[in-house]
């Protein structure tokens, strides 16, 4: 009888010294930097709510230029996100879109119909932005600057995606 009362403690007397001994020292807060910040990767297209525009995945389909995300945005958001209460104000005619670096163009074959600071047009500068990053991955899509060029008028921008969501 005795011995099984000393096996078990002997047990517990191994592990306790084991546990204890093996050196790994208590640490205090590890420094590691900001947290990250800025819009995530990966193509979305921006569509109007009643709370601002809203990123959707674009998972089906490969981005190859710039023109057909605009064509994109302007089908609208998919029926669930319909549901949700996202829309497109995107009505465009005619267009060119061309980007390089942090930098995208959008040239409109007529005249541009939206204030400049109102969601439709922040669906295009964010979407274009997002796309911009994705052609070309030096470029980040929260330092693409977008410009709107149409035939008439004024060039509008150019605007940053952030100028539109922080809203």
């Amino acid at each position: 009888m005795k011995v099984r009362r000393k096996a078990p403690a002997a047990v517990l007397a191994t592990l306790g010294i084991a546990l204890v001994g093996c050196g790994v020292q208590p640490s205090g807060v590890v420094g590691a930097g900001e947290p990250a910040s800025g819009l995530t990767r990966g193509m979305r297209l921006y569509f109007a709510s009643d709370s601002g525009l809203r990123g959707v995945p674009l998972l089906d389909r490969e981005v190859k230029d710039l023109n057909s995300v605009v064509k994109l945005l302007a089908l609208g958001p998919p029926p669930a996100e319909q549901r949700d209460g996202l829309t497109s104000l995107v009505q465009l005619g005619g267009y060119t879109v061309t980007g390089t670096g942090n930098r995208v163009t959008m040239r409109l074959d007529g005249p541009y119909t939206m204030p400049g600071r109102d969601q439709g047009t922040g669906q295009l500068v964010c979407t274009l932005a997002r796309a911009q990053s994705v052609l070309d991955p030096e470029a980040r899509a929260d330092d693409v600057r977008v410009t709107l060029r149409p035939k008439e008028g004024a060039a509008l921008g150019p605007y940053r995606c952030a100028e539109f969501l922080d809203r």
